[in-house]
Order: structure tokens, then C-alpha cells, then sequence
């Protein structure tokens, strides 16, 4: 036991190191489960902290009318971040808009256990997600996305720029 203890703790602080992003990942359409964008001129991907090993940063799901994408970054410590995508009408490559108004919207929320900051698409704040690849055959969804969001806290608007995703849809 004297001897798993120092591998444990190493092992810890490795895992829950965050990761410096240096560049997004590229725009594929393989299922290769990737996404990024650039959140205010920070670029943001999701990443796992150590102590969650089975949660899921990035997930999408197929709904009766449409899919949800999330994309969660636990590594930010002491402030996990997450993005949530309801697209509706998904029915092959296009452009859908982020409007609230077509039921499609984006979410990202920071938090410390509970949220620090909200920002959601609207009427006033839109923007847009091109599906490039809808392969629903080998459950891929793939595309890019760009947005302004609006604070649920009444904080400054976000823009999200330069977003992709490469997803296996479950």
C-alpha cells in the first residue's frame, strides 16, 4: 500500500492538470467525436477533470424531433463550463438557425457546483449551425456553428466564433 499511495496521488494531479488549447480541433465528418470554438477569443474544448472519470464531456442524442448536442468541460476548476445544443428539424445538411424562435437554441453556463453565469440564444440573440454531414446510417452528425448569446444574469452578451463538431450520435 505504501508503495500505491505516491503512484495514486501522481496519477491524480496528471488527470486533473487542465490542458492548455492551442489550437480547435479540425472540422471532420468521420464521428470522431470532437468539438471546439472560441468563446470571446478564448479557445474552449471540452475536457475531463480527474475525479469524474465516468462523466461525459460530449454527447449528442437523436429526439423525436431533432438532436441535442453537450459538450462539458470539467478541467476549467474551480469553474466547470458546458455547451447544450437543441437543434429541431435536423433532416440532412443545412444551415439551422439559433433563434429560440424555431426552437433551436444554444446554451453555455460557467459554474462553481451552481451556475456563475448563463447565456442563452434568442429572438434578440441568434445565431446559426451548418450541418455538414447527417449520416444517419453510421450516427454521424457533424458541422459548425457560430453565436452571440444573451445573459439569463443580466452579464454581457458571449460570442462563440470558429465552432465544430464530429459527433457519434447515440
Amino acid at each position: 500500500m505504501k508503495r500505491l499511495l505516491p503512484f495514486l496521488v501522481v496519477l491524480f494531479f496528471l488527470a486533473s492538470c487542465k490542458k492548455n488549447i492551442s489550437e480547435l480541433p479540425p472540422p471532420t465528418g468521420t464521428g470522431a467525436d470532437t468539438f471546439g470554438a472560441s468563446v470571446n477569443g478564448k479557445l474552449w474544448t471540452p475536457q475531463k477533470f480527474g475525479i469524474m472519470p465516468s462523466a461525459e464531456i460530449l454527447e449528442a442524442h437523436y429526439i423525436p424531433d431533432g438532436v441535442i448536442i453537450n459538450a462539458r468541460n470539467f478541467a476549467s476548476s474551480p469553474t466547470e463550463s458546458e455547451f447544450k445544443f437543441e437543434i429541431k428539424g435536423v433532416n440532412g445538411p443545412g444551415v439551422y438557425h439559433l433563434n429560440g424562435e424555431s426552437g433551436s437554441y444554444a446554451y453555455y453556463v460557467e459554474r462553481k457546483i451552481t451556475p456563475t453565469g448563463e447565456w442563452k440564444t434568442s429572438s434578440q440573440y441568434t445565431g446559426r449551425i451548418t450541418v455538414t454531414t447527417d449520416d444517419r446510417t453510421h450516427k454521424i452528425l457533424a458541422g459548425t456553428f457560430e453565436f452571440q448569446a444573451g445573459s439569463l444574469y443580466g452579464d454581457a452578451p458571449i460570442n462563440v466564433t470558429d465552432g465544430r463538431f464530429d459527433v457519434k450520435v447515440r
